[in-house]
Parts: structure tokens; sequence; C-alpha cells
């Protein structure tokens, strides 16, 4: 077993890796919740880059429903990022299961 081409291999694997995050980071997910009334968009990174609210879902007398939609729409659409960047990482590790 050679280590030094192990360890080249890992630090190859290692900027392909950084890469697709990157990648992954300029990209957006959206969700969405309340039947379409409240829309998020979240980067690759998981920062809210947009949030969208229909007026008609906004009462005074239930900020709890509204605050509930706004972060199941922030929820649904950062899943679909994680999603996406464990997919991409996973085929570049070979499912090796590593973190990122």
């Amino acid at each position: 077993m050679n280590i030094a081409k192990l360890v080249k291999q890992a630090q190859q694997m290692q900027a392909k890796v950084a890469e697709a995050q990157e990648e992954l980071a300029r990209q957006t997910f959206e969700g969405s919740a309340g039947g379409g009334k409240v829309h998020a968009t979240v980067n690759g990174a998981g920062e809210v880059v947009s949030l969208k609210i229909s007026p008609e879902v906004v009462d005074p007398e239930d900020v709890d429903f509204l605050q509930d939609l706004i972060l199941a729409a922030i929820r649904e659409a950062s899943g679909k990022a994680k999603d996406a960047m464990r997919e991409k990482v996973g085929k570049l590790t070979g499912g090796l299961g590593l973190p990122f």
C-alpha cells in the first residue's frame, strides 16, 4: 500500500468536493407552503436569498400560522439544497459517507 498515493487521492477528492460545494452554493433551491402562498429560496450554502408571501395569508390575528408557513417553506428549500449536496458529494466520494 502506497501511502503517498493514498494521500494524493484523498487530496484530489477533497478538491473535487470543495469545487462541488462552491458550485452548489451558486445554485438556488425553492420551497413553498400554504398551497404556494409562501415561497422561500435558499442557495446551496443554506442562505435564504428570497422570501415571498401572498397578502392573503397575512392575518394579524394569526401570526403563528404565518410563521409556521415561512418555516415550512424555508425547511423545504433547505432540504432540497442538502439533498443536492449529498447526491453530488456522494458521487464524488463513491458513497463513502464522508462528512462535508
